[in-house]
């Protein structure tokens, strides 16, 4: 109920004012009745066993249902050379945040979680590499609030940018989709350069979103050869739920749903993570985040300029094509 109430509101705010992503909205919700006097006791007693449930499981099923955003026949339209690009630019900004993050001195499961965070698709996969690293909920929260930070600075840094770099709508819209980190903090950079700055950031961006499953399944491997050798304590190499993911990305491919099934599956998604990310950011407490909030934010403000330069050389190439 609390997460359904937050939600709405997360909603209603993102009405008024677009340029908010709701998304965005649901976790500052989250940070501030975790920390406001008059919620604060409320959130963290009797709200506090669904909130968990709906920042670890609904997660899980708005992860699902944001394979219904990728079509693969639109990712092979970018071409080839796009396409190992952005791959590039994931990797590169994967290992990249990871040895930054570390080199602030912050744990290894914090340095995972913020490198596949940045380098894919925020929350999400945060959510699910937590998953198949069986990293512990709580330890999401610091990633998620960093991820969610950058994000909402690039809605509105990117822009200022356009014009002194020189950048053409299209450059501007590859860039975008190439560094940004959630789906809708691209579609709320990309649309103030117009529609075909739109439309390529949303390609670039879902090209990365389906580098997940791989991602992930390369983490699940490496946990288990690293694992000590007890089958019943090991994860699975890829969660039920990254099956799923894949499972939405062909359905969507086969171009057999409607545009009204892909409606409803995306507003269910928004509806998930909403409240899913609600849930997690309900669980920041401003005391905890200021003990390791310096380094942390310092080490993502670099990774942040790091996939931000290698996403910008990147469009300036995809977009030199002709």
């Amino acid at each position: 109920m609390t997460a359904a109430v937050a939600l709405a509101v997360a909603f209603a705010v993102h009405a008024v004012v677009p340029v908010l992503p709701a998304m965005t909205v649901a976790v500052a919700l989250g940070l501030l009745a975790a920390n406001l006097p008059g919620t604060a006791v409320w959130i963290a007693g009797r709200a506090r066993p669904g909130l968990d449930f709906a920042g670890k499981h609904l997660m899980r099923g708005g992860i699902i249902l944001l394979g219904l955003k990728v079509s693969i026949m639109d990712i092979l339209g970018l071409g080839w050379l796009a396409m190992a690009l952005i791959t590039g630019v994931v990797l590169l900004s994967f290992g990249g945040t990871y040895l930054l993050v570390r080199l602030f001195r912050l744990p290894r499961e914090t340095a995972l979680l913020v490198a596949t965070g940045f380098s894919i698709c925020g929350a999400s996969a945060i959510g699910a590499m937590a998953a198949v690293r069986r990293i512990r909920h709580v330890d999401t929260v610091l990633p998620v609030a960093l991820v969610t930070l950058c994000g909402t600075l690039a809605i509105g840094l990117l822009p200022l940018l356009m014009h002194p770099l020189q950048l053409s709508p299209l450059a501007f819209g590859a860039w975008t989709g190439a560094s940004v980190h959630d789906v809708g903090q691209v579609v709320a950079t990309a649309q103030t350069a117009g529609t075909a700055a739109l439309g390529i950031a949303v390609v670039v961006k879902l090209t990365r979103v389906l580098l997940l499953a791989p991602v992930v399944a390369v983490a699940g491997l490496h946990h288990r050869a690293s694992s000590v050798p007890d089958q019943q304590s090991l994860p699975p190499v890829i969660p039920l739920f990254v099956i799923g993911f894949v499972a939405m990305v062909a359905l969507r491919s086969t171009g057999w749903l409607s545009t009204g099934w892909l409606e409803a599956g995306a507003g269910l998604q928004d509806v998930l993570l909403g409240a899913a990310l609600f849930g997690l950011g309900s669980a920041v407490r401003i005391r905890t985040l200021l003990y390791t909030g310096a380094r942390a934010l310092l080490a993502a403000l670099a990774a942040w300029l790091l996939i931000a330069l290698l996403g910008l050389a990147a469009a300036l190439v995809i977009t030199a094509q002709p």
